[in-house]
């Protein structure tokens, strides 16, 4: 039997099908009722800071950077962070989230957030939002809504007040 390596790459406007049966898989329905889908819904990901893993040619993870504002401040939403259930546990995730990361930090953004279970994210650099600090759009459980800071005292200038960012211009 081959041995077949996990690739990641940058995500694709053509990955889009295969992401989309990945997270039906992995969330069901319900994902469009979150509400960090809302901030997400109609916006393309940055396909620099977005990224799919594969082993051979089979999608077997993807993560997605959205562009989203805390006030005035511009800032990242990380999500979904999907992976195969039968490819769970081998650190696909993870790497993903630090390829992620290190895109981000790389092209000078300054803070990221996401909605996720803080024990898993808090190995790679996320914190719980300071209680109060943030209001999301529609509700979110509060223990859940984590920030990391790839530049530091990013959250301190951050708005209280996370939208979806202005749309960029086509060309």
């Amino acid at each position: 039997m081959a041995d077949l390596s996990l690739i990641l790459a940058p995500q694709t406007p053509g990955d889009a099908v295969a992401i989309e049966r990945l997270d039906e898989r992995a969330f069901g329905p319900g994902r469009y009722a979150r509400s960090a889908y809302r901030l997400r819904e109609g916006v393309e990901p940055d396909y620099a800071l977005s990224f799919v893993a594969r082993v051979g040619t089979l999608l077997v993870g993807a993560n997605r950077m959205t562009p989203i504002r805390c006030g005035d401040a511009p800032a990242l939403l990380l999500g979904p962070l999907t992976v195969d259930p039968a490819f769970r546990s081998g650190g696909i995730g993870e790497a993903l989230v630090v390829k992620s990361l290190e895109a981000a930090r790389a092209a000078g953004h300054a803070l990221v957030l996401l909605v996720g279970d803080p024990p898993y994210y808090e190995r790679m650099g996320f914190r719980p939002v300071p209680p109060g600090r943030l209001r999301f759009i529609g509700p979110v459980d509060p223990a859940r809504l984590l920030y990391c800071e790839l530049v530091a005292g990013a959250l301190a200038g951050a708005g209280e007040r996370v939208r979806r960012a202005p749309e960029r211009p086509t060309a």
